[in-house]
């Protein structure tokens, strides 16, 4: 049993997309579905005052399921479709998945969508039913990276290389004030 969870030195992202591109691939979504599993989102920093705008700072967010401790979409689920499985992370059974979309509107991040093939709303899941399932300990965004920004492992590991980094590097969560305790973390 794990408790996975992920990093991203979202700074070093150049926003090559291959992350993105990993993941359709992986895990069956076609190339041009926009915010399925994964996504980069594009924030442009403007600083300076009226006369003297500037706007070159563009940073690159990776954003995904945040694998919440306290995942709003499961308690959101009139079905009880949402489970955590054994690895900590929050997946979907799809048999149960009628569509009310009640996960949707619950999640604070806007991480689950509406998965057309098979009618059920679907998030990122950590290659949980692919590479992981094969025993392999990456998932596909992680490896794909030219950058190398992602880390991924088991939280409740020390020796990890996840732990390592968040033991060593300051690091935020994505909207703390909703006290989800996301699993994802940016490191600073």
């Amino acid at each position: 049993m794990a408790n996975y969870g992920m990093a991203f030195d979202y700074k070093l992202c150049i926003n090559c997309h291959a992350c993105e591109v990993a993941c359709k691939e992986e895990n069956g979504i076609d190339l041009g579905a926009k915010n399925h599993r994964l996504w980069i989102q594009e924030e442009t920093k403007v600083s300076g005052d009226f006369w003297n705008l500037d706007r070159d700072k563009v940073e690159f967010m990776q954003m995904q399921c945040q694998e919440c401790q306290d995942a709003p979409c499961m308690a959101a689920c009139p079905n009880g479709a949402i489970y955590r499985d054994n690895n900590g992370i929050v997946r979907l059974h799809k048999d149960l998945c009628d569509l009310t979309r009640a996960c949707m509107s619950a999640c604070p991040y806007n991480a689950r969508y509406v998965d057309e093939k098979n009618h059920v709303t679907d998030k990122c899941i950590f290659c949980a039913d692919t590479r992981l399932a094969r025993g392999e300990t990456t998932t596909a965004c992680q490896i794909t990276c030219p950058a190398k920004l992602r880390y991924f492992g088991n939280l409740d590991d020390p020796e990890s290389e996840i732990s390592k980094v968040l033991s060593s590097r300051k690091h935020f969560t994505l909207k703390p004030e909703k006290k989800t305790k996301p699993k994802l973390f940016y490191l600073e």
